[in-house]
């Protein structure tokens, strides 16, 4: 069974193909196909594309200006050694050594022997 991210992602794979096939065609062969002016047809579909990708470029730098005017500043260097430096300093708690008893714990060699 497909995901739900699988089938956006072929969703979107089947939809970017069928637009490119459609743009060759488009360009390439339009008063056969269409039985419109090629010249005209070629240079705005070249003017759509151009104008996409340059609103797409556009976007991804506004973007990329949003996320940095709105990400606080991170913390100076110095503050952050000196938080290390500190965290290195105090003393861990240490646990308690285990008691160590001068019986020895029975186990089923040495009770074999003893019988």
């Amino acid at each position: 069974m497909v995901s739900k991210d699988q089938g956006i992602g072929g969703a979107i794979l089947i939809v970017c193909v069928v637009v490119a096939i459609g743009y060759v065609i488009l360009v390439s062969v339009p008063q056969q196909v269409f039985g419109l002016n090629g010249t005209t047809v070629r240079l705005d579909s070249v003017l759509v594309l151009v104008s996409i990708a340059f609103i797409a470029i556009l976007a991804i730098g506004a973007w990329i200006g949003w996320t940095m005017a709105t990400t606080p500043p991170p913390k100076p260097i110095e503050e952050i050694t000196t938080e290390v430096e500190e965290k290195k300093e105090e003393p861990k708690a240490e646990e308690p050594a285990p008691v160590k008893t001068d019986e020895t714990p029975a186990t089923d060699a040495t009770t074999k022997k003893k019988k």
